[in-house]
């Protein structure tokens, strides 16, 4: 749930659902690797295809004003049958757009492929798009309590992850995985977001945005701002602040407060707010990554955001007793986990029907 079902339209359609955003320093030298999930219960409960009017892009500003002056963008074809019993093929194109050509599916073709199949393109540029294990890990129970806690019952919820429950074991999402040379994304401090967008027959819209874990379900919960996660999905970061570091401030100050750790839950609250606002990943090109309460540098793949997000709000370790199965990394492309099987699977119910309950 760092963005699970956040949204109407991602309930609607799961393959405009960005879940999560990873960026870390590549295996082959002076490289980066980008990851993008979407597809909650890929294979199962969601396709193993994405949107072939959606336009996914891992988009870069290189120069401080919250606004791309890069974009990596991936573009997808119809899917067709691949044999009698159902399965389905899909072709990508890796495109990347700098200038007037960050925007729609306009730029250089770095590489074409196959959903799950490994390509490669001219420069070092690897590509791969296919079904990988869930490596977001949380208490999604505990979570809403912590939430509703604060906003119904005005206290902070201490026995929330007592349980120690992770509703995201054992499931598959549909993993973007590419590795580029640095130059094509900058030099020294970048800040990264990622979008979905759909462009076919109509103009391109923007409809889902990802720029940190929990942005939406945690500090854009407030009840009695409802339409706040809508506007973040259809806006850039350039606009953040004036949209919701009002929100992020107020929602920290309030979870501090509760939480009892912080002598002033007022600056705690623009001190978080300094940090998140605007949503963006940044990172240090070519340094190791890392996604801690002291930096956020990129971002790696066995962290444990969810705890870390918490943490940052209150003022004070949380921690609900679970964390990413980090046994099913690839050490090397496409980095992303090894997805579970069919008997690994066996009896899982849907992820939108268990995280609907937790409301």
């Amino acid at each position: 749930m760092s963005h699970h079902f956040d949204t109407d339209r991602a309930r609607d359609d799961s393959r405009l659902n960005i879940l999560d955003m990873y960026l870390f320093e590549g295996s082959a030298p002076g490289t980066t690797a980008m990851i993008l999930t979407t597809n909650p219960d890929a294979g199962i409960f969601a396709p193993l295809t994405l949107h072939p009017e959606g336009l996914y892009a891992f988009r870069f500003d290189t120069d401080g004003d919250a606004s791309e002056e890069v974009a990596i963008k991936v573009r997808f074809g119809d899917p067709y049958p691949m044999d009698d019993e159902g399965s389905q093929g899909q072709d990508f194109a890796v495109v990347r757009g700098t200038g007037d050509q960050v925007k729609g599916d306009a730029g250089e073709v770095l590489a074409e492929g196959t959903v799950g199949q490994e390509s490669s393109g001219p420069g070092g540029v690897r590509a791969y798009v296919g079904r990988a294990a869930e490596l977001w890990a949380a208490d999604a129970f505990g979570f809403f309590t912590v939430v509703n806690g604060l906003f119904q019952e005005h206290r902070y919820a201490t026995e929330a992850f007592d349980h120690k429950a992770n509703l995201f074991k054992g499931r598959n999402n549909m993993a973007t995985v590419l590795e580029v040379p640095n130059s094509m994304i900058g030099e020294g401090t970048v800040r990264a977001w990622a979008t979905v967008s759909l462009f076919g027959h109509a103009p391109e819209a923007q409809v889902y945005r990802w720029g940190l874990p929990l942005f939406t379900h945690l500090y854009l919960s407030n009840p009695a701002t409802p339409e706040l996660p809508d506007l973040y999905h259809k806006t850039e970061p350039s606009k953040d602040q004036a949209n919701f570091g009002e929100a992020v401030r107020e929602f920290a100050s309030i979870m501090s407060r509760y939480a009892g750790a912080v002598e002033d839950p007022e600056t705690h609250g623009v001190m978080v707010a300094e940090r998140l606002v605007p949503s963006m990943l940044t990172y240090e090109v070519g340094s190791a990554a890392e996604f801690n309460l002291g930096r956020f540098n990129g971002r790696p793949l066995a962290t444990d955001a969810f705890d870390v997000m918490l943490s940052l709000g209150a003022g004070t370790a949380v921690s609900d007793g679970v964390a990413p199965d980090a046994s099913r990394i690839r050490r090397a492309f496409p980095y992303c986990g090894v997805p579970y099987d069919d008997n690994e699977q066996a009896g899982m119910r849907p992820l939108r029907e268990l995280i609907g309950l937790s409301y």
